[in-house]
């Protein structure tokens, strides 16, 4: 009598563990999809919720297939730092690349790569819109001069530089890369070298410049910016 009894109670046991739904994974949940009451089917196609991970959570994003080699070869190195962005420029976390897809996407000339975050405080969220930065090589002493100090021309970039007697010649130079706002230069340009920032549309190899100061110099971009022609 008493086995049978034990074994009604754990008959119980089973038919009660299967009231409660257990998710495989941590994460949040979020809106519910059914409200009490309502009559589920094993064949529903809709879930009772979402449950997304969010600690540590993963970034999936594109970056140029030209950009493919370099972080290969440093990915040989050791692992990459990413730091992710949000669109304002605020960090909002730093992680690990951990993937590169196995196949650049021809009708993008893209390729696809997975950084992980561990997303601690949470700023990090599913659906996101965010900025994603890798770190693939430190240079010390680097010359770097403003964006706008770099022209394009026929002949790739360049810049006007101010010789002594205030004129301007035209310089090559070479970009190693652009990012906010500055220029970081692999070659045409010396430290301490004076450049012209703005209102290059206007120039002439020979043409003399003044060097502006201060409110003069807010004043004269902000009327470059008026009188410069529409691209």
């Amino acid at each position: 009598m008493i086995k049978s009894d034990e074994a009604i109670i754990e008959s119980a046991r089973v038919n009660l563990g299967y009231t409660n739904l257990t998710s495989p994974i941590d994460g949040v949940t979020g809106i519910r999809q059914i409200d009490i009451g309502n009559i589920i089917y094993p064949t529903d196609v809709n879930g009772l919720v979402d449950v997304t991970q969010i600690e540590p959570i993963s970034l999936i994003f594109t970056l140029p297939q030209a950009d493919f080699v370099p972080i290969q070869e440093r990915l040989s190195q050791g692992p990459i730092t990413v730091f992710v962005d949000s669109q304002d420029g605020k960090q909002l976390d730093q992680g690990t690349l951990n993937l590169i897809d196995n196949q650049i996407i021809q009708t993008t000339g893209t390729i696809r790569l997975r950084a992980q975050f561990p997303n601690k405080k949470h700023l990090l969220w599913p659906g996101q819109l965010v900025n994603a930065r890798m770190l693939l090589d430190t240079r010390h002493d680097g010359l770097t001069v403003p964006a706008s100090v770099v022209q394009q021309g026929p002949q790739g970039p360049y810049a006007y530089v101010i010789n002594p007697d205030s004129s301007v010649t035209i310089r090559p130079i070479k970009v190693a890369q652009m990012s906010e706002g500055q220029a970081l230069i692999d070659s045409g340009l010396s430290a301490n070298e004076q450049v012209v920032t703005d209102g290059q549309y206007k120039l002439q190899p020979g043409a003399h410049v003044t060097i502006l100061h201060g409110r003069a110099a807010e004043e004269a971009a902000a009327q470059s910016a008026l009188q410069a022609p529409i691209p």
